[in-house]
């Protein structure tokens, strides 16, 4: 099996994500193991959990509006008597997302100049040097929320603490701080309002932490912080997070797979149903993900066969790729005929850059933004600033952009699906004329979009 992304793309500064093994239990194992059970319609069954004993399991955690349930067994059997329920939508063993290590430039010691005025091109490019900033709500407005799902936020980041409306972690035992990086820039890129400065600088940002200090997340608790996004009013909620799912992988059960793929469809229907415009990454493979037949071949080998899928995915989502400084497709950036809506500066690492060879890298090409300092125990210890790049630092952009139209209108005045039609019609047509496979509907432009 090839390794998910190509030669050259580890050095790309983006949190790229693909799910753990998880093995088929055996009668001899009986270990303990968690199950994503979704149920058919729009709740659990009443007697739920008297359906889930007699399978030989007990529930976890019940979900009665995303109608589905997460339930532990160790009796091998229990899966497949669950499977014959007639309730039952889709059933498998709950999977786990993994963040990859990358590599990150350099921090940046800035005492004296502005973040904005020297490094942030990406912000400048979409915000036509600024002039979004001067129009009405064009800095958006703190009761417009965007969330963002992920590694957390530096909460007393200088230049991010003032935006942060609501903070919530779903990671047992930790509070919603950022022990990574990755969603404190993603944050920056939204709402930074000082050195450095996001697409909306006076949006709030309801900070959701899904992923643990050691980088794990599950289906589920990604689903729950939609759910409760959702439920808070949020308007926008990011997602630069994501994952391939390869239907056939021997490693793994297929059903496995489509209960998880289920569950994040359910959960993202939810949110946009009450109004909250859902933003996602592309990914960063430098894949055609058109077809999802030739997309396992690219990933998996020519020996391969079946369907792989991006998740989370629906057609609900506005999914984002990533151009560079000339506003081209950054080459690590996923596309695909229908599979992209729009285009954002995520950066990349310079014209001279060889992914093959990783010679020819030039910083400056990157995105920067706010970002959080470590200690060895990954304890927040400073604040900074930082480069980046990748689908998940464009699809923040977009969440920003979204927002600040959210802001002009007035909230709750608009739908997902029409916040989403302003931002197409507005981009830039940078390719051929119409959609295309590499930017959809073109590059985002937040002065256009708020004079739609």
């Amino acid at each position: 099996m090839k390794k998910l992304f190509a030669t050259g793309i580890a050095t790309v500064l983006s949190v790229s994500l693909f799910l753990s093994s998880v093995g088929k239990v055996s009668a001899e194992e009986s270990k303990l193991t968690t199950y994503t059970i979704n149920f058919k319609g729009s709740s659990v069954p009443g007697n739920v959990k008297d359906l889930i004993e007699k399978a030989g399991g007990s529930v976890v955690k019940e979900n009665s509006e995303l109608a589905y349930v997460k339930a532990s067994s160790k009796d091998p059997l229990f899966l497949d008597r669950v499977r014959k329920l007639d309730s039952v939508e889709s059933a498998g063993r709950s999977l786990k997302i993994i963040q990859e290590k990358v590599v990150d430039a350099e921090l940046v010691n800035v005492k004296d100049h502005s973040i904005y005025d020297q490094y942030q091109w990406d912000i400048k490019q979409v915000t036509q040097n600024g002039k979004s900033f001067t129009l009405p709500k064009g800095k958006g407005s703190k009761d417009v929320v965007v969330g963002v799902i992920d590694t957390g936020v530096d909460l007393n980041h200088p230049d991010i603490k003032a935006n942060i409306v609501d903070a919530k972690s779903f990671v047992a035992g930790e509070d919603a701080n950022d022990n990574n990086g990755h969603g404190t820039h993603v944050a920056g890129s939204i709402a930074a309002n000082g050195m450095a400065l996001g697409v909306g600088p006076e949006l709030g940002i309801g900070a959701l932490k899904v992923f643990p200090k050691d980088g794990e997340a599950s289906t589920d608790t990604i689903a729950e912080a939609l759910k409760y996004a959702a439920d808070k009013d949020y308007d926008v909620v990011n997602m630069s997070l994501g994952s391939y799912m390869y239907l056939q992988d021997p490693e793994r059960d297929t059903n496995d797979i489509r209960a998880e793929i289920n569950l994040f469809k359910k959960a993202i229907s939810y949110a946009t149903k009450k109004g909250v415009t859902v933003v996602g990454s592309a990914g960063n493979a430098g894949a055609d993900i058109h077809n999802p037949a030739k997309l396992t071949k690219f990933l998996y080998g020519e020996d391969a066969n079946g369907a792989t899928h991006r998740d989370p995915a629906s057609n609900l989502l506005i999914r984002v790729s990533a151009g560079n400084k000339d506003k081209k497709l950054a080459y690590y950036s996923n596309y695909g005929v229908g599979k992209i809506d729009v285009m954002a500066p995520g950066g990349d690492l310079g014209p001279n850059y060889n992914p093959d060879t990783g010679q020819g890298r030039d910083n400056s090409y990157l995105c920067m933004s706010t970002v959080p300092i470590f200690d060895a125990q990954k304890n927040i210890i400073g604040h900074g600033y930082g480069y980046k790049a990748g689908t998940s630092m464009a699809a923040p952009k977009v969440a920003g952009l979204a927002g600040v139209i959210i802001a002009k209108h007035g909230k709750n005045k608009l739908k997902p699906a029409q916040v989403k039609s302003i931002i197409e019609q507005s981009a830039e047509d940078i390719y051929k004329k119409g959609k295309d496979e590499q930017s959809g509907s073109g590059l985002i432009n937040v002065v256009d979009a708020l004079n739609h």
